[in-house]
C-alpha cells in the first residue's frame, strides 16, 4: 500500500534575509542628537534648551518609523506584507492511494505551496469525511480542498463545517446533492465501473462487511487507459479497495454549494460517466475544463490538474451560483450547512 504523502511546509515565505548597510543618504537617529549645550547659561537658553530636545526626540522617533516602515520596492512601489498561500489538501478516491497525487504534490510544492495528501480510509462516506475533517482541523490558515473520484463525495461533506475552507477542487469526482449517494448517481449515470469491479467480504474488529476492488484485467481499460500498461497491472497489485458503504452512504452536507469549486472533466473517463461530471460541475456553478484523459487525470495529465488548484487558491472567495433545480437558493443554502431542508 502507498504511503500518504505530506509536504514540507513550504508554503510559507522564508525570513527576509537582512541586506546589510544600504546607502540612502538617510542620517541615522543617533545623528540627529541635540547640538551641544553652552558651558554657561545666557538669557532666554533655558527655553531653547528645552525646545532643541523636544525637536530632537520627535525628529529621532519620525526617523525610526521610516525606518521601520517597508522599503520601496523597485519602480516605486510600496512593498506590502505577502500573504500566505493556502495549504493545498489533497484527497484520493477508490481502488487507489496518495501516490496517485504523486506529480501534482511535486508540482504545486515546486511553486511553493504547502500540500498534504492524507490516506483516505475508504470505509464509508460518514467515517471516511469525519476523518478528513479532522486533518483539516490540523491545518493553520486557508485551505484548497481537492478531491479525486470518491474522494470528491469525501470532500463535499468534510468541508462543510470548515470556515478556513476557501474553494473546493474536483478531479472526475463524485460531487453528491444532499441525498444523493455513489450509487444513485451511477444508476442515473451509467458507466463501465459496475462490470469491471468484484466483491469480497472482510472481517476487522468484530465489524464485518463487503469491499469492492477492480478486476485486474480491467483496470487499464477502464480505470486507466491513458497509463502504460505496466503500471497499470502495478496499480491492479497495489489498489486499495473500499467498502461498499462508500457508495451506498447518501450525503448528508454538499460543500460546494457554498464555497466555490473547481471541476476537471476527463472525457475518457469509463469509471465515472463524463456526462455525470458535467452535470455536476454545472448544478455546482463549477469553474469548468475538460480534458482528453482517462479516469486518472492526476496521473496522466499532472500539469493540467496542477492548474486547477493554483487558481483556486489564487482567486477570490465569491459564493457559487448554483443551477436551478426546484428549489431556491436559499433553501439549497441552508440544506448545505445543517444536512436537513428548513422546515415550511
Amino acid at each position: 500500500m502507498g504511503k500518504p504523502v505530506h509536504g514540507p511546509a513550504g508554503g510559507q515565505p522564508g525570513p527576509r534575509e537582512d541586506p546589510g548597510p544600504r546607502r540612502t543618504g538617510r542620517r541615522h537617529p543617533q545623528d540627529l542628537a541635540a547640538p551641544p549645550l553652552p558651558a554657561f547659561p545666557v538669557p532666554g537658553s533655558r527655553s531653547r534648551i528645552r525646545r532643541t530636545h523636544v525637536m530632537a526626540a520627535g525628529c529621532a522617533v519620525a526617523m525610526c518609523t521610516a525606518l521601520a516602515a517597508p522599503v520601496a520596492a523597485v519602480g516605486g512601489t510600496a512593498t506590502t506584507t505577502t500573504t500566505a498561500k493556502p495549504t493545498i489538501v489533497l484527497v484520493h478516491g477508490a481502488f487507489a492511494d496518495a501516490s496517485s497525487w504523486n506529480g501534482v504534490v511535486e508540482r504545486l510544492e515546486r511553486r511553493g505551496y504547502t500540500v498534504m495528501a492524507p490516506a483516505n480510509p475508504l470505509r464509508g462516506l460518514y467515517t471516511d469525511s469525519a476523518y478528513i475533517a479532522s486533518v483539516l482541523d490540523s491545518v493553520k490558515g486557508p485551505i484548497v480542498l481537492a478531491g479525486h473520484s470518491y474522494g470528491g463525495a469525501v470532500i463535499s461533506t468534510a468541508a462543510a463545517a470548515n470556515p478556513r475552507v476557501k474553494s473546493l477542487v474536483y478531479v472526475s469526482a463524485l460531487m453528491p446533492d444532499v441525498g444523493e449517494s455513489g450509487m444513485s448517481l451511477g444508476a442515473r449515470f451509467p458507466s463501465e465501473l459496475g462490470a469491471a469491479t468484484k466483491s469480497v467480504p472482510y472481517r476487522a474488529g468484530g465489524v464485518s462487511g463487503t469491499d469492492l476492488y477492480l478486476k485486474p484485467d480491467r483496470i487499464h481499460p477502464v480505470f486507466a487507459a491513458d497509463l502504460p500498461e505496466n503500471t497499470a497491472r502495478v496499480r491492479a497489485v497495489t489498489q486499495r479497495p473500499a467498502a461498499t458503504t462508500a457508495f451506498s452512504e447518501t450525503a448528508k452536507v454538499a460543500a460546494w454549494k457554498h464555497i466555490p469549486s473547481w471541476f476537471l472533466v476527463a472525457k475518457q473517463d469509463k469509471t465515472i460517466n463524463p456526462d455525470q461530471e458535467r452535470f455536476e460541475a454545472k448544478r455546482a456553478g463549477s469553474h469548468m475544463v475538460e480534458i482528453n484523459s482517462s479516469h486518472v487525470a492526476m496521473v496522466s495529465h499532472p500539469d493540467a490538474v496542477t492548474a486547477l488548484p493554483q487558481a483556486a487558491a489564487a482567486a477570490d472567495p465569491v459564493r457559487p451560483a448554483l443551477a436551478a433545480t426546484g428549489t431556491t437558493h436559499d433553501v439549497r443554502a441552508e440544506t448545505a450547512l445543517t444536512g436537513t431542508p428548513p422546515a415550511g
